[in-house]
């Protein structure tokens, strides 16, 4: 996985790689940290790290690692990633983002999510949620990408709403217009 995140095109490729392999539960971060420890000089070698960690910490996909940097960025909290529920007929399901304290869910959609049969799946799982009281925010891959300040708006907006407060320190993060 190092290898080939290093040997990638784009940094977008690497980061793509090295969330894959954690995705699949190919490598541990241990396991990622030891090789890191040994090849000093690979191409990227920073962005491997970041990806890694992000990605040992939950994030399962680009968008996901995304989120939590804006997040990190707009003074918000992070939320924990790909938490497991269970859905009404008792399946398991993983919600990408959720802030437990205040109810708040982050669905992040890539293009599988607007065939029908999937974009209904999503609409059950999303109306469980609701009928339950929590409130759920869905954002496009893109959005997260291209319109932060946006996404980043509409969630503080409903943290806010759910009862969140900043802290002093959040405060003082400077927040992109």
């Amino acid at each position: 996985m190092v290898d080939a995140a290093s040997w990638a095109r784009t940094d977008d490729q690497a980061r793509a790689v090295v969330a894959a392999a954690f995705q699949q539960r190919l490598v541990a971060i241990r396991g990622v940290e030891e090789v890191l420890g040994r090849l000093t000089r690979i191409p990227r070698r920073r962005l491997i790290t970041q990806t890694a960690r992000d990605a040992a910490g939950g994030a399962h996909s680009l968008a996901e690692i995304d989120l939590g940097r804006l997040c990190h960025a707009h003074g918000l909290p992070q939320p924990a990633r790909q938490v497991v529920r269970r859905d009404a007929s008792g399946r398991r399901r993983y919600l990408d983002a959720r802030y437990e304290q205040w109810g708040v869910h982050i669905d992040i959609d890539g293009s599988q999510h607007f065939d029908p049969r999937h974009a209904w799946a999503d609409m059950r799982r999303q109306n469980d949620l609701w009928i339950n009281g929590d409130r759920v925010l869905r954002f496009p891959t893109w959005a997260v990408r291209h319109s932060p300040a946006a996404v980043a708006a509409q969630l503080r907006a409903a943290l806010l709403s759910a009862g969140w407060r900043p802290s002093l320190e959040d405060l003082g993060k400077k927040r992109p217009s």
